[in-house]
């Protein structure tokens, strides 16, 4: 702060103006009026003198963060005419300061300088993907739709709108790379548990009609395969699709992916993938857990050297006729809880309505079935032809193996609740004679409709596929190649967390929307599901750092909290926060140390933060 005043007036005003540094924008403000040079002669014989010292105590006030500004407001100034179609809010965020500290932890922007520098770019690649990151987790839009709302953001990004598109392009050159690099810069900030490699594969919609064909160069013959395929969508989306094979870690932080075809077999992605990620884990010990249709042969065959284990979801349905006489055979029984044997018909049969058996309502039976390497589970692989044809054939299990049966009598009672709606259903279609009306898949009521033999448009409920059905009502069985006969609960335990990888998938498609794909080139599709990968990584890092100090918030809470952290420029002298205090805000501060929990900033406070960050 300094004293100002018009040096040729006769009567000068005093003022303390105040230099105001802004982002790129410097401007001076006289903040407080002292008085004019002859009203101050009535209280001082050196109105000057009187005028410096005061501009001393504001100062020293200023430095303690207490100080008072004279604000003159017009209630009558209109608002500066402007050619934007739409108004936009004047607020800023400054809650991506806390995803900005991690994105600078990882060192993104060292893997990104080190890759420009080898290229003739003229744009800023890490300012791209940093806000391209940040907008995936506050604001997800299309690329457009976050050029166009950059504005949102303290530092006022900016760059170019194609700079961004071809930004993706390089980035998607560089994939195993930036994946590799993620994984040991995320280690230095929370060790990784590998001990779990859980992995899943989904698949992300296009708003297109028509699937990309192939491309085949005419001089070298080689071919290019395109991503936006028509496949088996999860969403039931009669779109062309793109495949998501994902890894993540014991705690649910991501630790690789793959992008496929919409076509592909989501199994052949599996080991591709793992081979990969393990280059980075040093030969550490490491159980590959999946469901049931990511456990091929090939799959477990691979997961059964070296350090490698295999935990998969094995269908009871598929297994050979001698271990399904084991599954239903009522020998061997225990209670997870305690041990105790039990046996199947006291599991059917106890009063779940008596009080003293509640426990047993929310326990478990389990055993474990030895599959040596001649017991057929129902596995198939593939296999190429004398005529370079490719086919299947079902296999024996060439590996030692267990088998985890569980049951459940709440799991029994629920699938049962929801088989019975299914045959209400089926029962009116059939009043109804709608039977043909409805498309058939595998859950669908048609499954329970059979038709009467030699009579048109006649129908009855098949009894004995619901007896059939009904015998795997509860059970639920895993295969693995650990020592199960001593650890089943610890393996019933570790597959029982396979829901971490659904929730990441929800967090994607839902938090981040990542889907519709707004991209048509492969490489930029690939660059989209890196910043999203990228986003996920960082989202799942602050929810570990912040349980590390016994906080626990959603996924929902977070986001909604960090888009709230708004404040607002008061006439460039300071910023006012529009936010509330909350316990994510006080968990926050605590966690990144970043201190975004006062009421008024100063515009140098908050610069000082972006480059603490930085640092």
């Amino acid at each position: 702060m300094k004293l100002y005043y018009d040096r040729r007036s006769k009567n000068p005003t005093y003022f303390i103006q105040q230099g105001i540094r802004n982002g790129k924008k410097t401007t001076t403000r006289n903040i407080k009026t002292i008085g004019k040079h002859n009203d101050l002669l009535k209280i001082t014989d050196d109105p000057l003198e009187y005028a410096k010292q005061e501009v001393v105590k504001f100062n020293e006030e200023y430095k303690a963060n207490k100080i008072s500004i004279d604000v003159n407001i017009d209630f009558s100034k209109k608002l500066p005419s402007s050619m934007d179609a739409v108004a936009h809010s004047k607020n800023v965020n400054i809650g991506y300061f806390f995803i900005q500290s991690i994105y600078h932890d990882l060192k993104i922007k060292d893997f990104l300088n080190n890759i420009v520098s080898q290229t003739r770019v003229d744009y800023d690649a890490d300012l791209i993907n940093r806000f391209l990151t940040i907008s995936r987790i506050l604001d997800p839009r299309s690329k457009l739709g976050i050029y166009d709302h950059l504005h949102i953001y303290y530092e006022q990004p900016h760059y170019l709108y194609e700079s961004s598109l071809r930004f993706l392009s390089l980035l998607a050159k560089h994939f195993d790379e930036y994946i590799s690099h993620l994984y040991e810069a995320s280690n230095n900030i929370i060790p990784r548990d590998t001990s779990v490699c859980y992995f899943d594969c989904t698949n992300y919609y296009f708003e297109i009609e028509t699937a990309d064909e192939d491309y085949i160069d005419e001089v070298t013959g080689e071919i290019f395969y395109m991503l936006r395929k028509y496949g088996i969508s999860k969403q039931h989306q009669p779109s062309p699709i793109v495949q998501m094979g994902l890894f993540i870690d014991a705690q649910g932080i991501p630790l690789s992916m793959c992008i496929n075809p919409g076509n592909q077999n989501e199994q052949l992605c599996a080991t591709s993938t793992e081979e990969k990620m393990i280059r980075s884990f040093k030969d550490k010990k490491l159980i590959y857990c999946a469901d049931a249709g990511l456990g091929s042969y090939d799959i477990r065959k691979f997961n059964s050297f070296g350090s490698r284990a295999f935990i998969v979801t094995q269908s009871i349905k598929k297994l050979s006729k001698p271990l399904q006489e084991a599954v239903f055979n009522d020998c061997d029984y225990k209670l997870l809880s305690n041990d105790l044997p039990m046996t199947l018909k006291e599991m059917h049969e106890f009063d779940k309505n008596d009080e003293g058996n509640l426990h047993l309502y929310n326990d478990i039976l389990y055993k474990v079935i030895s599959a040596d390497k001649a017991v057929d589970l129902g596995l198939t692989e593939e296999y190429v032809t004398s005529t370079g044809k490719t086919g299947t054939k079902r296999v024996k299990g060439e590996l030692k193996q267990y088998v985890i049966i569980t049951f459940s009598r709440k799991a029994m009672e629920y699938q049962r609740h929801i088989r019975n709606s299914q045959i209400e259903r089926a029962q009116k279609l059939i009043k109804n004679n709608k039977v043909e009306d409805l498309k058939k898949n595998q859950n669908d009521p048609k499954r329970f409709i059979k038709k009467v033999k030699n009579e048109k448009n006649k129908y009855y409920i098949d009894e004995e596929m619901i007896k059939k059905e009904e015998m795997y009502d509860g059970f639920y069985a895993i295969a693995t190649n650990l020592d199960a006969e001593n650890e089943a609960k610890k393996l019933i335990e570790i597959n029982s967390q396979r829901y971490r990888i659904e929730d990441c998938f929800r967090v994607l498609k839902t938090n981040f929307k990542a889907r519709p794909i707004n991209h048509r080139k492969n490489d930029r599709i690939i660059a989209h599901f890196m910043t999203c990968y990228t986003a996920l990584l960082i989202q799942r890092i602050m929810e570990v750092k912040l349980n590390q100090k016994g906080r626990h918030f959603t996924t929902g809470e977070i986001i909604e909290n960090l888009k709230n952290m708004n404040v607002v420029n008061n006439h460039d002298l300071y910023y006012q926060a529009t936010y509330t205090g909350s316990t994510l805000c006080d968990a926050l501060n605590e966690t990144f140390g970043l201190e975004l929990d006062k009421e008024y900033y100063q515009p140098k406070e908050l610069n000082k933060k972006i480059k603490k960050i930085s640092n």
